[in-house]
């Protein structure tokens, strides 16, 4: 199994919104290496955090995990999307994207100020604690998402795999 961390405005779609959708599919990656993560590495069942960018405080929501395989992002081809892609055609896609299932909300919110205290310690080396590290979608360690889930109040990590 791997881990992630996917990021969203909560005014855009948040982990309420994700909650009452059950299932979302996250469209508008337009970032080539967060494309490639999800098309060469995501698996269905993949747990990712589910974290509020853009907020004050941004920080991790809630769990979610990888619904589907890989597939074109229908958003490329709409003309009235804010993610129209003219370049990428049906035959040959640019942009890709997996549906994600709401798993659980985090019952303590973990904004990044928490995360970034533990940045010397047990969440050291992980990805979205670096600076200038923007994407929306990147893998996470596995005692990376036990950290962070602890912080957030979830004890039995294993229980959200099932």
């Amino acid at each position: 199994m791997n881990y992630w961390l996917i990021k969203s405005e909560p005014d855009v779609f948040g982990i309420e919104e994700m909650k009452a959708a059950g299932t979302e599919p996250w469209d508008g990656i337009r970032n080539y290496q967060a494309r490639n993560f999800m098309r060469d590495e995501m698996e269905i069942g993949d747990l990712a955090l589910f974290y509020h960018s853009n907020t004050k405080p941004p920080g991790v929501a809630g769990v979610v995990k990888v619904a589907s395989k890989c597939y074109p992002d229908p958003t490329q081809f709409d003309k009235k999307s804010k993610y129209y892609d003219e370049k990428s055609k049906e035959d040959n896609p640019r942009w890709l994207l997996v549906d994600f299932e709401f798993v659980c909300e985090m019952p303590k919110y973990v904004s990044l100020d928490e995360l970034k205290s533990e940045a010397e310690g047990k969440l050291e080396g992980m990805l979205t604690l670096r600076k200038g590290n923007r994407l929306s979608v990147m893998p996470l360690e596995k005692k990376h998402f036990t950290v962070v889930c602890k912080m957030g109040g979830i004890q039995k990590v294993t229980d959200l795999d099932k």
